[in-house]
């Protein structure tokens, strides 16, 4: 029997709070799938919801799936009707996917309770469905709702529904922690004792409300089950679903399971992100094997055992699944972090031994103040250029700046606020003026109509996002302030930092030296 990914983001993860995923989107995320190599993508609920019963009508000719089969998601037909006869079972025939996935109740306490039927009726419910559609020419999976609550309640019951799915053709019975509620030795015991008792291919499906939803994943597989269902990012309602990514690399490179095809494992970070684009949720930094901090050191003591061997610090090599180590500069950097960090930003520190030395000394004063550039690589290369060259990486000179913010009428009026900035560049002095929605866009404003007859290559940064930390909230008011700031030229993007006595001031040091690494970054000389 071959292993089978099954991936359900497009139905049920698109049911976690937040997402809403446009035709479109779900069409684009379903390619993605496929260039992973999944097995199988749920598409979603033809016949219940019109978006999904569209893309199933959509898929069959926008889709090239090299990979991945479709699959249409429905329940069993309902209690006491004619299969044939039954809407959502025609609707699942109508999107003329070869698999079908059926969800059904296999807690005897949801039969009677939710169904509001007797087991009887409900393992009829199961057989006619599954019976109909293998008929029809389709394969069916079958995915038993609350199995392992179920089983534990009344494994005599719940062994009966998987039994009937078997018995009908269903090609997998699917257990699922629908409640997420299991750990993995449940999960292990449970999956060995049915794994005995039923002549059917067994899959997996966990949620993550215990946290445990990967580990459970691989003890079920571990147990003998040969098809796991999980979602891109772990995306789905509540916590979660079982996050493919991380099953899947576990898969692969702990277990040795080749499971996805021509070592498409190296473009999992690459799909991760760019679904997460698709979906508008930022991607989880710490997520395990694609996130943006999962091959990040910080530590003095971990660079210098990478500086000799990166292995000693990693548990596999970044770039087998599409990632990149990094290195953090902060108070805990040792020579070895500035010299690592100075490699990956493509700076040659070999025989700078004063230079490095001047440079922690720099980080740990200035992170004592309140600074930290775990988070603002731009601004630390600025500070380490500038101590290789012995003077500032700066392409203007500051004469004053102010910002006026005012508030018309009763305090209930427009607020508008102005920045003037008094510069010299290119050998002229400049005094510009400008007007933005807060002081701090005021200020860009400004900057921006100062420097721009200097320097035209400012039109393409911008600034994308812009984060304020109070370092000291006993002092209220009188806190020190940390500003980080998000700048793109549309091809890069940077991050600079600011410290300050109060936020203004903290946003002028970021905004200059998002400039400064902006124009520098563009190969452009001081003018």
């Amino acid at each position: 029997m071959s292993f089978h990914v099954y991936d359900t983001t497009l139905r049920d993860g698109a049911q976690q709070e937040g997402m809403n995923l446009s035709l479109a989107d779900k069409l684009a995320i379903a390619g993605l799938l496929d260039e992973l190599g999944v097995g199988f993508i749920e598409g979603g609920w033809p016949g219940a919801i019109p978006k999904d019963t569209e893309f199933f009508k959509r898929a069959g000719s926008e889709l090239q799936l090299k990979n991945a089969v479709l699959a249409a998601f429905g329940s069993t037909r309902k209690a006491h009707k004619a299969t044939a006869s039954d809407p959502q079972v025609k609707a699942l025939l109508d999107a003329e996917t070869p698999v079908v996935t059926l969800v059904a109740k296999s807690d005897i306490r949801h039969v009677e309770r939710a169904l509001k039927t007797t087991g009887e009726e409900n393992l009829a419910m199961i057989s006619d469905t599954i019976e109909l559609l293998v008929k029809e020419g389709r394969r069916v999976v079958l995915d038993a709702e609350h199995f392992f609550d179920g089983y534990r309640f009344n494994r005599e019951y719940t062994t009966s529904c998987v039994k009937a799915a078997a018995d009908a053709g269903a090609e997998v019975v699917v257990l699922c922690d629908t409640n997420g509620g299991m750990v993995p030795s449940f999960i292990r015991e449970i999956v060995a004792e049915i794994g005995q008792q039923v002549d059917v291919q067994l899959g997996i499906h966990c949620h993550n409300d215990t946290g445990c939803a990967v580990a459970n994943s691989l003890a079920a597989v571990e147990a003998g089950a040969m098809h796991v269902q999980g979602t891109i990012n772990g995306y789905g309602e509540r916590t979660g679903n079982a996050d493919l990514t991380t099953v899947v690399a576990n898969l692969e490179i702990k277990y040795g399971n080749h499971v996805l095809p021509n070592s498409n494992l190296e473009d999992l970070t690459n799909i991760a992100h760019s679904i997460a684009e698709i979906t508008n949720i930022a991607p989880f930094a710490r997520q395990p094997y694609v996130g943006q901090s999962a091959f990040t050191h910080k530590a003095g003591l971990h660079a210098s055992a990478i500086r000799v061997d990166p292995d000693l610090y990693q548990h596999i090599d970044p770039a087998s699944v599409g990632n990149d180590m990094r290195m953090l500069v902060s108070e805990m950097a040792g020579r070895a972090s500035i010299e690592l960090k100075g490699k990956e930003l493509g700076i040659d520190l070999t025989g700078e031994g004063d230079v490095i030395g001047r440079v922690a000394d720099k980080v740990k004063d200035l992170e004592a103040k309140g600074y930290t550039f775990d988070a603002a690589d731009a601004s630390f290369e600025l500070l380490l250029r500038s101590e290789l060259e012995d003077e500032p990486i700066s392409f203007y000179d500051v004469e004053s700046w102010r910002t006026i913010s005012e508030t018309t009428g009763t305090g209930e009026g427009e607020t508008k606020s102005e920045a003037t900035v008094k510069l010299s560049a290119g050998g002229k002095r400049y005094v510009a003026t400008g007007e933005g929605n807060g002081p701090v866009n005021a200020l860009d404003a400004a900057m921006r109509l100062a420097l721009l007859p200097v320097y035209p290559e400012l039109k393409a940064i911008k600034l994308v996002d812009y984060k304020v930390r109070i370092l000291d909230s006993s002092s209220g008011t009188d806190a020190i302030t940390r500003v980080t700031i998000e700048s793109s030229d549309g091809r890069r993007s940077w991050r600079t930092v600011g410290v300050g006595e109060n936020v203004i001031e903290a946003s002028w040091e970021a905004l200059g030296g998002a400039i400064a690494y902006g124009l520098f970054k563009m190969g452009i000389a001081r003018r």
